[in-house]
């Protein structure tokens, strides 16, 4: 994958694009489908690739039979990459290091068929759009879409019926042959949100050295990938965000964009800021079935036009169908001012915050039982709307699919953070109502332990869910990881979720798994049942540090950095839940976002839980408590940021912290305490 939002491509390990989902897409539309190179009568013989940061690669073959007299390769291709936004660049450098004179008549071919991304996704493909001819390239069009293709120098034959350009090369000994291939994709009317300036990253880009490389590198490649998804709002164009994912989900969407601007805190509140002014900007402000919009309610994702999958699943351009983004705005405002958002920037977004808590009120819990909820209303959407959305992913110890509608666990503790984050916001800028949505937040806490708890033969712990029946869906999951640290539970309920977490069925080795692995319906490539997702175990070791549990944050840390080294530091979506007993490497999830934003900014949440921070800018202090940092010891990361002000912290190796925080914060240092 190589990635500048909102472009990118997907390719074969010899950089040849070729089928699948292989291509290059621009604003939710392939732009080329297939793209390759050969040599008319010598074969191609790949002999490496490599990533070069997030929007380059590059790829060099060798051409078997030309111009060897020895056993050694003569002559070779050098193929490099590169992506700008609506641009794809390809270098083709044909190099003779061998004695002898050659020829070679080289072929690029390339076809599109100008497919939306939910119809390559579901796997309908579609068929190729003839090219035209214009200034010795190819030109594709389709609606309000058009790519061109061209060249430097100019190919010697174009052929539009097969999309073949080719090249007569001849190359003395010691000589080299280079041509450029520039793809130019664009709507008509402009992109849907279109990429910032390449210099205006929202966030400080920290510089992290310690004892693990796997950590200093994770950390890296994630800045790269992060720094690629930004995307900005057309009507603030100052406002940045960052997209979901490439390649399916490359564009606004509430869950994912929240959380992975909350975990990017440490880093400045900008980004954080830009999101959720972004978002507000689309809050609901009627009730509409087609599209699931509340007043209130944030949005679940954006397309350019509807998304029609098959019959019996299609989303509208602008679409609500989500339970858990408008909590979660709610807590992102609370923590950017803790972490130092002005409060100039707070007091503006507080009327959007309060039609946030009034939409859990009256939308949220539409039958007053005081649990959030969801049912899909219109029959052709999401039929989960949590994070777990796969249709399946709500399960019964019995194998059971959950009946809507459901309340599930850590919406409810996602309620609970965001109904006391927003009586402290509230309360500090003279607004009316804290009082009342601190008691909302303790009859939720009240009834959370008294429905949602079930027992096995191991002991206690939270149902996954209440169905339609107010039923406890009993199954085992990592949703426990999302209920620790946020004030929903007690010490010794957090105690019997973080044994439960650190035990072999959850804990896997390389991350928490979504659904134990003892479950009847366990499946370690179920998309939610079974499968690890880098963000949810990265949830989960923040809120065990939180909670005081340490050891068990430390374990799931070691397994995402093991995960790592087989991913190159670019951690995906998912991948396979077979855990670190049935090998070293965990296996991909094949249809999996890789780069995704919630998983590189994983590597920030986990180095913040390493590290114990905890920021209360309007309280003045700023609490360094590095409760499991052993493993990383010593440690030092320059290039946090609290308020504004750089914060550099470093660790040595018996365990002594230093911190170089802006003045007027009191810095105060504690080893972490069960909340």
């Amino acid at each position: 994958m190589t990635l500048y939002a909102p472009s990118f491509v997907i390719s074969r390990e010899d950089g040849r694009f070729d089928g699948a989902a292989d291509g290059f897409y621009h604003g939710d539309s392939r732009a080329l489908a297939r793209l390759t190179v050969a040599a008319e009568g010598i074969a191609l013989a790949p002999v490496g690739g490599a990533p070069e940061g997030a929007d380059g690669a590059a790829f060099r073959s060798v051409l078997r039979g030309l111009g060897e007299d020895t056993a050694d390769p003569a002559v070779t291709l050098h193929r490099r990459r590169r992506v700008v936004p609506g641009r794809l660049e390809e270098t083709l450098e044909v190099t003779n290091a061998g004695r002898q004179h050659v020829r070679a008549r080289l072929i690029v071919t390339a076809v599109t068929d100008l497919a939306p991304i939910e119809r390559v996704k579901s796997g309908h493909a579609q068929s190729p759009v003839t090219a035209t001819v214009a200034e010795g390239g190819l030109v594709w069009s389709r609606d309000t879409f058009a790519v061109r293709l061209g060249s430097s120098p100019e190919p010697v034959a174009v052929d539009p019926a097969t999309g073949r350009l080719e090249y007569a090369i001849e190359l003395a000994p010691g000589s080299s042959w280079t041509a450029v291939l520039n793809c130019a994709a664009a709507h008509e009317d402009g992109d849907q949100f279109p990429a910032p300036p390449e210099d205006s990253v929202p966030w400080r880009t920290p510089r992290l050295r310690s004892a693990d490389r796997r950590f200093d590198h994770w950390l890296s490649r994630s800045a790269d990938d992060l720094d690629r998804l930004r995307l900005t709002d057309p009507e603030n164009p100052a406002d940045q965000f960052l997209a979901a994912g490439a390649p399916w989900f490359l564009t606004l969407f509430g869950r994912d964009s929240l959380w992975a601007a909350r975990m990017l805190l440490p880093l400045g509140t900008e980004l954080a800021a830009g999101t959720l002014r972004t978002l507000a900007r689309r809050q609901g402000t009627k009730s509409d079935p087609a599209t699931e919009e509340q007043p209130g309610k944030i949005l679940h994702e954006v397309r350019r036009a509807a998304q029609n999958f098959h019959e019996g699943f299609a989303l509208p351009p602008c679409y609500y169908g989500t339970v858990d983004a408008t909590p979660l705005w709610v807590t992102l405002l609370h923590d950017s001012w803790r972490w130092g958002l002005a409060p100039e920037q707070v007091e503006q977004l507080l009327p959007h915050a309060e039609s946030a808590l009034a939409w859990m009120r009256d939308h949220g819990d539409p039958d007053g039982d005081g649990f959030l909820k969801y049912i899909d209303q219109t029959g052709r959407g999401l039929a989960n709307q949590g994070w777990k959305d796969s249709g399946d992913s709500i399960r019964y110890s019995d194998g059971g699919i959950a009946t809507s509608p459901i309340a599930l666990c850590e919406v409810q503790a996602y309620a609970y953070e965001a109904a006391r984050g927003g009586a402290d916001l509230l309360r500090a800028f003279g607004r009316p109502g804290a009082d009342q949505w601190e008691e909302w937040a303790e009859r939720l806490r009240d009834r959370f332990r008294s429905h949602f708890w079930v027992e096995d033969e191991r002991g206690p712990f939270p149902a996954v869910a209440l169905d339609g029946n107010r039923r406890p869906v009993d199954s085992v999951t990592s949703g426990f990881g999302h209920l620790l640290g946020t004030g929903l539970l007690d010490h010794e309920e957090s105690t019997l979720l973080a044994a439960r977490i650190g035990a072999p069925d959850l804990d896997s080795g390389h991350g928490l798994r979504t659904l134990s692995s003892d479950s009847v319906a366990y499946n370690p490539y179920g998309y939610h049942i079974g499968s690890i997702w880098p963000h949810d175990t990265a949830i989960a070791v923040h809120g065990l540090a939180r909670a005081g549990f340490p050891e068990v944050a430390a374990s799931l840390s070691e397994g995402l950095l093991s995960a790592s080294t087989a991913f190159d530091g670019r951690l995906p979506e998912l991948f396979a839940g077979h855990g670190a007993s049935a090998g070293s490497r965990p296996s991909p999830y094949p249809a999996s976002c890789r780069p995704q934003a919630w998983a590189a900014a994983s590597s920030v949440m986990v180095l913040q839980s390493v590290l114990g921070l905890s920021a209360d800018v309007p309280g003045g202090t700023l609490t360094v408590a590095p409760g499991f940092a052993e493993a990383y010891r010593p440690l030092k990361v320059e290039g946090l940021d609290i308020a504004g002000g750089r914060l550099d912290i470093s660790v040595d190796a018996d365990g002594t912290a230093h911190v170089e925080a802006p003045k007027g914060l009191v810095v105060k240092r504690q080893h972490p305490t069960p909340r």
